[in-house]
Formats: structure tokens, C-alpha cells, sequence
């Protein structure tokens, strides 16, 4: 159920972030992407910390990204990291053309 939930959710030309609201780094991520203009739709954030399967869907992150942590950021289907790496790409410039191939932006 996890698993199939995150499937669907990464679908597509969109950005989705996994988080806990608590998370600093979790906030971290959603300031950095604040910075951009997303075209309506195309920007989601996903809070697991009150869902059931939050334990399953963090092992499922673990089987797909690597790590089980918050956040976990999708780019179209590519996760791009968490919260530091987020922030890295922005700083580097890259973040920009990434969020602007899969036609993010405004």
C-alpha cells in the first residue's frame, strides 16, 4: 500500500516532498523550493507523520533512494535527496534547470 501510494504521488512532471513538519531539514527543503515559481499543480508536499504506513513507506524509501530519512525529494521520479542536497542543487544553479525540464516553472 506504501509502496504503490509513492509510485502514484511521483508520477509525472511534478515536484513532491515527503516531510514531517517538525523536521528542520524538512523545512529546509520547502524554503529553498519556496524561492521558485511552480506552475499550479506541480509542487507537492506530502506529510507522513500521522499516516499509518509512514514506517513501511520509509522503508520503501530505503529500498528506492537509499535512505529512510525525511525529507525525501522527487523531481519528476528522480529523487534528488533530502533537505542539504535540496539546498546544494539550488546553490550550484542546478536546481533550476532540473525543476525547469520536467516543466515546473512558470
Amino acid at each position: 500500500m506504501a509502496q504503490q501510494f509513492v509510485q502514484t504521488k511521483i508520477k509525472g512532471d511534478k515536484v513532491v516532498l515527503f516531510i514531517k513538519p517538525t523536521c528542520s531539514f524538512c523545512i529546509k527543503a520547502k524554503d529553498v523550493l519556496a524561492k521558485y515559481k511552480f506552475k499550479p499543480g506541480h509542487l507537492e508536499c506530502i506529510d507522513i507523520s500521522g499516516r499509518s504506513d509512514m514506517g513501511n513507506m520509509q522503508d520503501y524509501f530505503l529500498e528506492l533512494t537509499g535512505a529512510r530519512t525525511v525529507p525525501r525529494v522527487f523531481i519528476g521520479e528522480e529523487c534528488v535527496g533530502g533537505g542539504s542536497d535540496v539546498e546544494a542543487l539550488h546553490k550550484s544553479g542546478k536546481l533550476e534547470g532540473m525543476l525547469q525540464s520536467i516543466g515546473a516553472l512558470q
